[in-house]
């Protein structure tokens, strides 16, 4: 049997065991469609070294594979690199890339916050690509040792202990080569908003390490209807995107049969198709400099820079349409909901930290 197609039943068959398997199969599982996508905005290329920090059965990693090939590169000289703290998934990683036909590759067992495995000369490993989907607001991780991280990870600050969002983006943005280094991170849209952690965002924002933020439809993750976002940051952005980040909001760019959701390829193209033109198409995406975004007090919503165009009249004193009053309502309800989310994640959090000082 060819590699691609023994690869491919078996990313099959572990698909099939996280849509019946429920919490416990989907911390080790992102939607395909969705690991497609991303690898299509990074473009990974022949010859880089790939990476994911939190890489469950390897999905992300094969994916980066499958799409170098589908662009013509020569994917034998990719270098794949991972690390997942789970030791049976962790195999199951490993099995997957050889079954892929992958030759080069490490994937290491081990908690990437606590001991991070690549490293080289008392620094850590920098890689040109960095995908990641990391475990959503973990309220139980080593904060102390954090805060004097012997790897230079905290630049941003020190997450709250009820989520280490932060912690893991801090670490994969470590982890980028200072040149060619990108990462596409598939987080929880509370990250772009929660007053906790504004100040790491601020930090963020400044840097201008953030290019691009990609706010996700409902139902893309098994027995989850969140919507998450995909953030995509670059060491070092082209001449042309300086001082600009893109806000996409794909929330429409989903199809869903029976319980399944999930991203055709038009909705795929569409989107990296306007990630890579970098240019406003009127409620779909904006480009917002710097400033605009210190003028949202560094929030990252996407409904504060993607409003959906509102029909013209010819009279001005025209009676708004039921339609435009809708529009209006869901827009500004997607907001407000969006901020709920948001303080009973910080109230959450609460309990946990609470919880780890009665400890």
């Amino acid at each position: 049997m060819p590699e691609d197609t023994l690869g491919d039943a078996y990313e099959y068959l572990i698909g099939r065991f996280a849509d019946d398997g429920g919490h416990t199969a989907q911390e080790f599982y992102t939607n395909r469609t969705v690991v497609h996508l991303m690898t299509q905005m990074l473009e990974p290329q022949a010859g880089e070294r790939i990476y994911d920090p939190t890489c469950g059965t390897g999905g992300m990693l094969s994916a980066a594979l499958a799409e170098v090939k589908r662009r013509g590169g020569e994917h034998r000289t990719l270098g794949l690199f991972g690390q997942e703290r789970n030791h049976m998934t962790a195999s199951i990683a490993r099995m997957n890339l050889v079954l892929h036909g992958v030759e080069d590759f490490h994937i290491a067992r081990g908690d990437t916050l606590e001991a991070p495995d690549f490293t080289a000369q008392d620094q850590l490993a920098t890689f040109d690509v960095v995908l990641a989907n990391p475990p959503y607001s973990i309220k139980r991780w080593n904060r102390d040792a954090w805060q004097s991280d012997v790897w230079g990870r905290n630049s941003l600050s020190t997450p709250p202990q009820g989520r280490a969002d932060y912690a893991f983006f801090q670490h994969i943005l470590a982890s980028l080569d200072p040149h060619s280094g990108r990462c596409a991170i598939l987080f929880p849209q509370g990250v772009l908003f929660r007053r906790e952690e504004e100040a790491m965002r601020r930090k963020l924002i400044e840097s201008d390490r953030l290019d691009c933020v990609l706010g996700l439809g409902p139902d893309l993750f098994f027995n989850s209807p969140m919507e998450a976002c995909v953030v995509i940051c670059r060491a070092e952005k082209p001449a042309e995107r300086r001082g600009r980040v893109l806000f996409i909001d794909a929330v429409n760019e989903i199809a869903r049969e029976r319980a399944y959701s999930f991203l055709r390829p038009k909705h795929q193209q569409r989107i990296a198709d306007a990630y890579h033109a970098f240019t406003d198409q009127p409620g779909f995406c904006r480009v917002a400099d710097l400033a605009q975004i210190a003028g949202n007090a560094h929030s990252l919503s996407i409904p504060l820079y993607v409003k959906r165009p509102k029909a013209e009249t010819d009279n001005p004193g025209d009676q708004r349409s039921l339609r435009e009053v809708w529009d209006d309502w869901e827009q500004d309800g997607r907001t407000f909901w969006q901020q709920m989310d948001a303080l009973v994640e910080t109230l959450d959090g609460l309990v946990a930290e609470q919880e780890v000082r009665d400890e």
